[in-house]
């Protein structure tokens, strides 16, 4: 097990980046906002994504919670609670782009469940994992690995469980298994399950030009290509000036202690924030540092943004739309990246 849980502004005009700095560094400043008064009312926005039709919506962790937003109001469509229809300790969230549909993971009595609803927030099937939620990597009290990342397609969803012996599952909206790919990478701590585990778990990514990235959260720094039959593509080490120290700085060995739940673990800090693919298939990876990389389909690195609004953020999501924004969380800001 790794500790790593949970580690509005007015338009501003069209796409505006500062000249790149020595370091080719881009600002990216916020093209626009949910209205202040209303990301101010949230607790711990986790995802801010919107359906192509133009409903947006917000998951806030800290209030289990679901928000559609509608001008300048926010609507509450799902509540907190454990029973089925309403989400506890709720870790990740997903929608389907197409029509609103969305999944949302939580984890009842430490038990890890999946639930999809409509856009309205209605149920439509939910299932429970045969694991028990185990935080291998957290920051704060985020949880990033098993179902800390969750994808969704309308009809399958696809969650990371290194415990079964590879990185990326596909699952039937009521549980089911449909196939699983991309083997673990060799880390040298294959005698420490909870270790090999950590350094095995990240973020499954859909890439809407085809196939999947895989980006592992912690240890090495690297991502991992896909094809849509799940055939190994190639993987690329993430490296920069901003990954130095965390490179530089990882340990041999895993010491462990006790999280909040009573279960002795290896602390595993993890590398990575948040990534996210665009709609033309470029790789967005958010550092623990404020500085997201940018990847091309061949997993060069095109690009070192920053991302700014009321100050530069620390992106905790990223959700591109159809019309070439990026949605950013915490904040719920937009900018224009095409």
């Amino acid at each position: 097990m790794y500790m790593l849980r949970e580690a509005g502004a007015a338009a501003i005009g069209a796409f505006l980046f500062a000249a790149p700095a020595p370091s080719h560094v881009e600002v990216l400043r916020s093209t626009g906002a949910i209205p202040a008064h209303i990301a101010e009312s949230f607790s711990r926005p986790m995802a801010y994504q919107q359906t192509d039709a133009g409903q947006s919506f917000v998951f806030d962790r800290r209030a289990h919670a679901v928000y559609t937003i509608m001008g300048d109001t926010a609507k509450r469509v799902i509540e907190v609670g454990a029973e089925p229809g309403r989400v506890i300790d709720p870790t990740a969230f997903a929608i389907d782009p197409s029509d609103g549909t969305f999944v949302i993971a939580d984890a009842p009595l430490r038990r890890q469940r999946i639930q999809v609803f409509t856009a309205s927030g209605s149920r439509m099937s939910g299932f429970t994992l045969q694991t028990r939620e185990i935080a291998r990597v957290t920051l704060e009290t985020m949880v990033m690995n098993g179902v800390g990342s969750i994808q969704f397609t309308g009809h399958s969803i696809f969650i990371n469980q290194p415990e079964t012996g590879t990185l990326i599952s596909e699952l039937s909206l009521y549980g089911e298994p449909i196939r699983a790919f991309g083997d673990l990478r060799a880390t040298g701590q294959e005698s420490d399950r909870d270790v090999h585990f950590a350094l095995n778990s990240g973020l499954p990514l859909l890439d809407p030009a085809g196939g999947f990235y895989f980006v592992f959260s912690a240890g090495i720094p690297a991502f991992r290509k896909y094809d849509a039959s799940g055939k190994l593509l190639f993987e690329r080490h993430i490296e920069g000036p901003q990954l130095d120290n965390y490179v530089r700085t990882l340990p041999g060995t895993w010491p462990k202690r006790r999280n909040g739940d009573g279960d002795l673990l290896p602390y595993v800090p993890p590398a990575i924030r948040a990534a996210a693919v665009d709609r033309a298939g470029r790789l967005w990876i958010s550092l623990m540092e404020p500085f997201t990389y940018v990847y091309d389909a061949s997993g060069e690195k095109i690009r070192t943004v920053q991302f700014k609004g009321a100050d530069v953020l620390a992106p905790n999501s990223l959700f591109f739309t159809k019309d070439g924004r990026v949605l950013v969380t915490p904040g719920c800001y937009e900018f224009r990246v095409s």
